[in-house]
């Protein structure tokens, strides 16, 4: 009975709620490891005192991270919002609490070793070629790695603008650089495929072949790969040169709702998590300017 209503909810995310298959996939899975764990058979088995039970269970017998629990959580309490929707008595999800977690705090790399990372792809092979232009893009337009990965080349790179498809299926618009635009008619310019994707993998050897569209995965490794050419010690991500894109361009004035609607951030309060690596800034305009008349 249960595996009915589970069924309801994930076409109602899907058709409804317009959210991607991997958020569906995610609440699946969070949802049916409750009711494992539950023994839940049909709603009116979902009790405050499970609920409590399994909170208690993944704090105390599982290593996954405050976010982590608490997604479950998030999980059960909308599938009861749901529930509640379609006029079935359950528990009333607004009881549910979620978890305290604590503020992120990003901690990025200096702007020398992105510079240095930027340029560690030396050659003029297409495999250089590909990974210069990989990294440019993800610094210019602070896309996520699943954005880039299925970007496709018969786009109008010249305008310097693009529109990508993020997060629950939301289009905007990101911005290209000239160094990112250059890097990647230089890598265009070299293939000889007739891939749509605009970055593919490739086979290895002196005469390598197109293997399928590049996988997030292998981005990845490639940035790892050459944030450790490029003499960083500290582990770098595609997500890292996203925040990177999100912190310039708040030290160099910008207003946190445009760096908002470039991230493609649904909640300012995304962003804000940004806004303490401005410290230094604002501690350098304190120095120069407060208190100059006691002196």
């Amino acid at each position: 009975m249960i595996e009915k209503y589970l069924k309801d909810y994930l076409d109602y995310l899907q058709i409804e709620k317009n959210r991607s298959p991997r958020t569906k996939d995610v609440y699946e899975r969070a949802l049916k490891k409750f009711f494992e764990f539950s023994k839940i058979k049909k709603p009116a088995d979902i009790t405050n005192d499970k609920i409590r039970s399994y909170r208690i269970y993944l704090a105390e017998k599982t290593d996954l991270k405050k976010n982590s629990q608490s997604y479950r959580i998030i999980a059960i309490r909308n599938f009861l919002r749901y529930l509640v929707k379609m006029d079935v008595k359950v528990v009333s999800p607004d009881r549910i609490e979620l978890p305290q977690i604590p503020k992120r705090q990003i901690d990025i790399i200096e702007y020398e070793d992105l510079e240095r990372i930027l340029e560690a792809p030396a050659g003029s092979t297409l495999k250089a070629l590909r990974d210069r232009a990989i990294l440019e893009l993800l610094f210019s337009t602070g896309l996520r790695v699943s954005e880039l990965c299925s970007l496709d080349r018969y786009l109008n790179w010249k305008r310097g603008e693009i529109t990508v498809r993020g997060k629950g299926e939301k289009l905007r618009v990101v911005f290209i650089s000239d160094r990112a635009k250059k890097a990647i008619k230089d890598y265009l310019d070299k293939r000889a495929d007739a891939e749509e994707a605009l970055f593919v993998s490739y086979s290895n050897g002196g005469n390598p072949r197109v293997i399928g569209r590049i996988t997030p995965r292998s981005v990845e490794r490639l940035v790892y790969f050459y944030s450790r050419k490029a003499g960083v010690s500290r582990k770098v991500s595609p997500h890292t040169l996203r925040h990177l894109f999100a912190t310039d361009l708040l030290m160099n004035g910008a207003d946190l709702r445009s760096v908002q609607e470039m991230l493609g951030h649904a909640s300012i309060q995304t962003t804000q998590i940004y806004t303490h690596l401005t410290n230094k800034t604002l501690k350098e305009i304190h120095d120069a300017f407060h208190g100059r008349r006691r002196e």
